[in-house]
């Protein structure tokens, strides 16, 4: 089937029972260990949310459980978007790919506008009423890979060629550098990292020469060099990673949050002090702890045994994306699901290692866990991606 969701024949078209009765049904060829971790990182994430929030009430307006609602609720529109991704399935998407791309881009151009908003030093949001804001960047992550997959896929799959060949992957940067330079004018230093290495996944997996690859990396440390010395970093981006590189230069103004985070995680020892229990968390001494620095109440509170099975929750999502990626017969299913394992794996790390002082503060949530609805629904569309790409595949025999 060209375009739509087809499992034998599933889609619009077909009574929505089917999903449940069929012995083929969608239902049945999900892949339940993966969305079964995405789920319980939700749900941890909602846990270690409310009690960073419930005490700080210049951020919740007295309600003690307004974080908790409003992660619960950014949890429930994800998993919506997940089910229409995998009834769309990611061959309609494909179709539809030049329509989303152009959409993104106007959505990151609208943050340089008047539209734009600054949220913690970051000018990436776009402030829409209510409470409500929106960081289109992270719903640019998945238009560069789907617009990345069709064209290095579009021939392969079609049997005119083995590889994709050096036009095409020229084509393919071009359509990844556009959004990627637009994000960088903001400057959103964090996301234009996890672009790249989703853009590296991509052509890795795509088969493409290893000249773009390694021409990739030489560009990517060349292109460091230059922003640093032509001073495109914001003062406070700067900072961060002079604080990186020798965390006691400031312990009290720059340097203080990641000090703070390795207070909190040093403190929770083995087992933890208990859910609710950290005297770091509930003193308020890590700061934006119910987004970017979320991992402290885990391991603060669930010590290294909750804060490990957090890790290990990412690593399931991780294996059977591998797995997904592995075994679809298509090109362009492989390279999508590369594209988000390295989204996954690199914005995971750089979280994770921030917090224990390893890489430098960047600003990134925690897939599934932190506070944030941009985020949140990315993820999880990209879950349903994953997924329509395993229950999209050929059954055997």
């Amino acid at each position: 089937m060209a375009g739509g969701f087809s499992v034998s024949g599933y889609g619009p078209e077909r009574s929505s029972w089917a999903w449940l009765t069929a012995r083929d049904s969608v239902v049945r060829r999900l892949d339940w260990p993966l969305l079964g971790s995405a789920l319980a990182l939700s749900f941890i994430g909602s846990l270690l949310v409310y009690s960073a929030t419930r005490g700080r009430d210049s951020l919740t307006h007295g309600d003690p459980y307004y974080f908790l609602f409003r992660h619960a609720l950014n949890t429930g529109i994800g998993f919506g978007l997940m089910i229409g991704t995998i009834w769309l399935g990611h061959r309609t998407l494909r179709g539809a790919v030049p329509i989303l791309y152009g959409l993104s881009v106007v959505l990151v151009l609208a943050v340089l506008s008047p539209l734009g908003a600054t949220v913690n030093g970051a000018h990436a949001w776009i402030i829409i009423g209510g409470g409500f804001s929106l960081q289109p960047s992270e719903f640019t992550k998945i238009t560069i890979i789907l617009g990345m997959a069709m064209l290095l896929a579009s021939r392969v799959d079609a049997g005119d060629q083995l590889h994709p060949d050096h036009r095409t992957v020229a084509k393919a940067l071009g359509v990844a550098a556009i959004p990627m330079g637009i994000v960088m004018l903001m400057p959103d230093l964090g996301s234009v990292m996890v672009m790249a290495f989703i853009v590296l996944g991509v052509l890795l997996a795509s088969g493409a020469s290893n000249r773009w690859v390694f021409g990739l990396l030489g560009a990517g440390a060349l292109g460091a060099v230059s922003v640093w010395q032509l001073g495109l970093l914001d003062d406070y981006q700067i900072a961060r990673f002079a604080a990186f590189a020798n965390p006691a230069l400031d312990p009290a103004g720059v340097g203080y949050n990641t000090n703070q985070a390795r207070i909190a995680i040093g403190s929770g020892g083995l087992t933890g002090t208990g859910l609710f229990h950290g005297t770091q968390t509930t003193g308020q001494f890590v700061p934006e702890q119910q987004t970017d620095f979320v991992f402290t109440v885990a391991g603060e509170e669930l010590g290294f045994v909750g804060a490990g099975l957090i890790i290990v929750l990412l690593g399931v999502v991780l294996w059977r994306a591998c797995r997904i990626a592995r075994e679809t017969t298509e090109l362009y299913g492989t390279v999508v699901a590369a594209g988000i394992i390295a989204w996954f794996a690199f914005q995971a790390f750089e979280n994770i290692g921030m917090t224990l002082g390893i890489m430098p503060v960047a600003g990134l949530p925690l897939p599934f866990v932190s506070y944030g609805g941009s985020s949140m629904f990315a993820v999880w569309v990209a879950i349903g991606l994953l997924q329509s790409i395993r229950v999209q595949r050929p059954m055997t025999a």
